[in-house]
C-alpha cells in the first residue's frame, strides 16, 4: 500500500514571441513529495525534494475552434533515491535517471461559444539508465483525455481521464519483462475567480485498471495565478 502527497509549483512563462505562427513560452516544476509504503517487507516513508521538470520550449497555437500545443521537456534526477533496500527505492520522491519527454495535444470546442471543450494531450517519455542500478525503463506512452461544459460564469464541470501504457522494454540486468499500463477515469470541476485572477480545478480519478504498477485513488487540486 502507497500513500503519496505531491507538492508540485509550477512557474510558466508565456512570451510574447512567435515560432512558425505560435506562441513562444516555457516552464519549470518544482516537487515536493511525501511517500509512505506500507508491505509485509516492512514500511518506510520520507518527504522531500522530488525531480524538477524543465520545459525550455512550449508552443501554443490558437484558432477559432481548436487550440493545439507541443512542448520538450526534461526530467533531472534531483530528488532523492536510494536502491540500497526495495523499501528505500519505493518511498525515493526520486527515481534515479534523466528522462525527455515530448508533449502534443489540443483542445476542440465544437459550439461557436465555446461552452463545450474535448480535449487530448499526449506525452512520449524516453528514460536514460537509473545509476544506481544500471537498469534503463522502457519508454512510456501517456495520454490524458477531457470533455467539459460551462455551467455557469467561469464554471466548468466536466469528466476526465488517462491512460498510460510502457511502449519498450525494460533493459539491464534483471530488468522486468512485464510491459506496464495504467487507465484511470474520474470527474473535474473548474472555477475561475475573474477579479483575482485565479483558476482552480479539483479532479478525482479511480484507476480501472493496472499492470506491473500499483492501482489506486488520485485526488489533484491545482491552483493557477495569472501575472
Amino acid at each position: 500500500d502507497i500513500f503519496a502527497y505531491v507538492q508540485a509549483p509550477r512557474l510558466v512563462w508565456i512570451t510574447p514571441w512567435k515560432i512558425l505562427g505560435a506562441n513562444y513560452g516555457c516552464d519549470v516544476i518544482v516537487p515536493f513529495a511525501y511517500q509512505n509504503i506500507a508491505s509485509q517487507i516492512g514500511t518506510a516513508g520520507q518527504f522531500n525534494l522530488a525531480d524538477i521538470y524543465a520545459c525550455p520550449a512550449v508552443l501554443s497555437w490558437h484558432l477559432k475552434q481548436f487550440d493545439f500545443s507541443a512542448a520538450y521537456g526534461v526530467w533531472a534526477p534531483s530528488g532523492n533515491f536510494d536502491a540500497s533496500t526495495p523499501l528505500r527505492m519505493l518511498d525515493s520522491p526520486g527515481k534515479g535517471y534523466w528522462s525527455h519527454m515530448f508533449t502534443l495535444g489540443g483542445v476542440w470546442h465544437p459550439d461557436e461559444k465555446k461552452t463545450w471543450s474535448i480535449s487530448v494531450l499526449n506525452r512520449y517519455e524516453i528514460s536514460t539508465e537509473q545509476d544506481q542500478t544500471h537498469l534503463t525503463p522502457g519508454n512510456m506512452l501517456s495520454m490524458e483525455w477531457g470533455i467539459g461544459k460551462s455551467v455557469a460564469q467561469g464554471v466548468d464541470v466536466g469528466l476526465v481521464g488517462y491512460w498510460q501504457q510502457q511502449i519498450t522494454q525494460d533493459s539491464g540486468t534483471g530488468a522486468a519483462t512485464a510491459f506496464s499500463h495504467v487507465v484511470g477515469v474520474g470527474p473535474e470541476i473548474s472555477v475561475m475567480w475573474e477579479k483575482i485572477g485565479l483558476i482552480s480545478t479539483l479532479r478525482y480519478l479511480y484507476e480501472v485498471d493496472s499492470k506491473d504498477r500499483p492501482q489506486g485513488h488520485t485526488v489533484t487540486l491545482t491552483l493557477t495565478k495569472r501575472f
